[in-house]
C-alpha cells in the first residue's frame, strides 16, 4: 500500500455527486450538487473530487450547472431507465469549458449560490468570487429565478433554437408549467442580453 505521508483523501475536499436511482418518467432524472469537505455519502453515490478530476473549483460548480439543466436531462431521458450510473453520464456530449472561458462564471456563480448556503461552502464561494455563504440564495423565489437562469444560460451554451428548447420542456410533464415558463422566458433574456 500507499504510505501515509499526510495526502489529503477524496472525502476531504468538495465533490460532485449525482443521485443514482434515477428514471425517465421521474420529475426529473439527473439531479448533482456539490458536498462539502468530510461529508461521507452512500457506497453506491458516484462522486467527483475536485482536485482528483483536475477541474477547478469553478469549472466544478459549472459542470453541476450544467448537469443540472434540462437540456441534459433530456438527453439522458433518452437512454436511462432505472439507474444513472458513470456509463451514461461519459456519453454526454458536454461542452469542456474552462475557467478562463467567459461562459464559465456566469454559471458557476449562479451555481454556487444555489449550492452555497451554509459555513461549510465559504471555501468554495470564495473560490468562484462570493464573499461567502452569505451570498447564498436561500429565498425560494430568488433560487427559482437563479435556476430558470441557468436553463436559459445552457440551452444557449448548446446552442439550441426556441423551438428547440419548447420541445425539451415539453418533454417534462412533471415539471410545473411556471417553472418551464420561467426558464424559456430567460432563455430569451439570454438572447436579448438581459442575462449574462
Amino acid at each position: 500500500g500507499t504510505a501515509d505521508t499526510g495526502q489529503k483523501l477524496d472525502y476531504e475536499g468538495y465533490r460532485w455527486l449525482h443521485r443514482r436511482i434515477a428514471r425517465n418518467t421521474d420529475t426529473r432524472t439527473l439531479i448533482a450538487t456539490i458536498t462539502p469537505p468530510k461529508v461521507f455519502t452512500e457506497m453506491n453515490s458516484t462522486t467527483m473530487n475536485v482536485g482528483a478530476t483536475g477541474m477547478t473549483p469553478t469549472e466544478m460548480c459549472c459542470w453541476c450547472a450544467i448537469s443540472n439543466s434540462f437540456v441534459l436531462d433530456w438527453i439522458l431521458r433518452q437512454s436511462v431507465t432505472t439507474t444513472l450510473n458513470m456509463f451514461y453520464l461519459y456519453q454526454l456530449p458536454v461542452p469542456r469549458i474552462r475557467s478562463k472561458d467567459k461562459q464559465c462564471l456566469p454559471l458557476a456563480q449562479r451555481a454556487a449560490r444555489l449550492i452555497c448556503i451554509t459555513p461549510e461552502f465559504d471555501d468554495l464561494a470564495k473560490t468562484v468570487g462570493l464573499k461567502s455563504h452569505q451570498d447564498g440564495a436561500t429565498d425560494p423565489t430568488v433560487r427559482a429565478k437563479l435556476r430558470a437562469e441557468l436553463d436559459g444560460l445552457v440551452a444557449h451554451l448548446y446552442g439550441l433554437t426556441e423551438e428547440e428548447f419548447t420541445h425539451i420542456l415539453g418533454t417534462f410533464p412533471l415539471v410545473p408549467q411556471p417553472v418551464k415558463v420561467a426558464a424559456h422566458n430567460a432563455y430569451r433574456d439570454v438572447e436579448r442580453g438581459l442575462i449574462k
